[in-house]
């Protein structure tokens, strides 16, 4: 479908550059749509297999909720989990528990996906994520929501058409070098 093509094109040009993938994403719905796009583009070998960490604790237990429910997806969704496909549980996709572990992720020195809320990145764990690699031209910022006034998911769209853009984190403000892609 016309969703899993994007992100699998725009996965791949962030994959070839070799950053990090900041996706802000609610913690419920967006976030179980995206892991079920990745999961479907892992499958079919469409994209190399790189790590996932969904750092949202409320994005964690959400995903439970959604897999003790399949008899509540469309019939794409139930096949898949009814074949044996465990959805939401990929080998290379970790739910981040803890906040010592989020802090982890700053520094690990690889290509991941990092899926993370607030889906408008206006609080949370996301924030500590964007602020570690929006300064990192090798990094991609993906917003996959609506995005409504005032708040920095908004701010981050903005910044992608303009020069010398910068936005202001923790009450800091930092260049963006990092790609952001809507």
């Amino acid at each position: 479908n016309m969703m899993d093509d994007q992100l699998a094109s725009v996965l791949k040009e962030a994959i070839s550059r070799g950053g990090k993938i900041i996706i802000p994403a609610f913690s419920v719905g967006r976030t179980q749509e995206i892991i079920y796009s990745l999961s479907k583009l892992f499958d079919s070998n469409r994209l190399p297999v790189i790590p996932i960490f969904i750092d949202s604790p409320l994005s964690t237990k959400a995903t439970d909720i959604f897999r003790l429910h399949p008899e509540c997806y469309d019939k794409e969704f139930t096949d898949l989990i009814y074949g044996g496909n465990e959805v939401f549980e990929l080998p290379n996709l970790r739910y981040v528990k803890d906040v010592e572990e989020s802090k982890g992720l700053n520094s690990l020195n690889e290509c991941c996906i990092i899926i993370s809320a607030s889906g408008m990145a206006e609080s949370g764990r996301v924030l500590h994520h964007l602020k570690n690699n929006i300064e990192d031209k090798n990094s991609t910022v993906l917003i996959v929501g609506f995005m409504a006034e005032h708040t920095l998911g908004r701010r981050l769209i903005e910044a992608k058409d303009e020069e010398d853009a910068t936005v202001r984190i923790f009450g800091d403000e930092y260049n963006v070098h990092a790609k952001i892609v809507v």
